[in-house]
């Protein structure tokens, strides 16, 4: 059985994925709770949680091109896949130009760990990219807390060690699931509930850690000592 990954790494088994029309797709944590039928736009903007101006510009750049039933867009189970993929890279701060590349580099590939090679190579590369902003940042950080008279430094010194507020079970292992991949319809599969309370759930997540995205919420949490590293 061909080896495989998720998005941090860790081994996984991926079940049978569809091979493209040229190429083959990484595999990624979550594809297994993908639907395997094709969807309307309806539904498949509300599996990604996207609009559907953005999946209508992916089609504009030939990232997924959906079947037609009259004049109503259906995406197969290979648009998922792809979308899933690019959802991923999005998520992760790739620009469209580095998701095209990307995509169109494996299209080229002849085998899963192929694919699955080039994708980590990706991985990597835009990890290394965001510790430089991360150290960019920190530079910068650091200038300002200089800057600061020590009034306005105590006061923030004081603001940053406030505990955040606990967690249930419920919002740990949403946001645990959340940091491997989960997310939309698949992230609601997986808690085993439907997509109103997920969206109620995460905001709650989102407002007790006082977060602005899921990586930020789930940074702050581990910094708690609320989520393993």
């Amino acid at each position: 059985m061909r080896a495989a990954f998720d998005l941090f790494g860790t081994p996984a088994v991926p079940p049978h994925l569809p091979v493209m029309a040229t190429g083959y797709l990484p595999w990624l944590t979550g594809m297994d709770a993908l639907p395997p039928h094709p969807l309307p736009i309806a539904d498949m903007a509300d599996l990604f949680g996207v609009t559907h101006r953005t999946l209508h510009f992916y089609e504009e750049k030939l990232l997924l091109v959906p079947e037609r039933a009259g004049t109503m867009r259906v995406y197969d189970a290979d648009c998922i896949l792809r979308m899933m993929v690019i959802n991923t890279c999005r998520e992760i701060g790739m620009s469209l130009s580095a998701i095209q590349d990307l995509m169109e580099r494996l299209s080229q590939t002849g085998s899963q760990s192929e694919a699955d090679t080039v994708f980590r190579h990706e991985l990597s590369a835009r990890r290394r990219e965001l510790v430089a902003e991360v150290a960019l940042v920190t530079r910068r950080v650091e200038q300002i807390r200089t800057l600061m008279t020590p009034e306005h430094e105590s006061e923030q010194v004081q603001t940053v060690s406030e505990p955040p507020a606990r967690l249930s079970d419920l919002e740990k292992r949403c946001l645990g699931l959340m940091t491997e991949g989960y997310k939309g319809g698949s992230l609601a599969l997986a808690l085993g509930i439907c997509s109103g309370d997920l969206q109620k759930l995460e905001n709650a997540i989102m407002t007790k850690l006082d977060a602005g995205n899921r990586y930020q919420a789930a940074a702050k949490a581990i910094l708690a000592g609320m989520l393993p590293n």
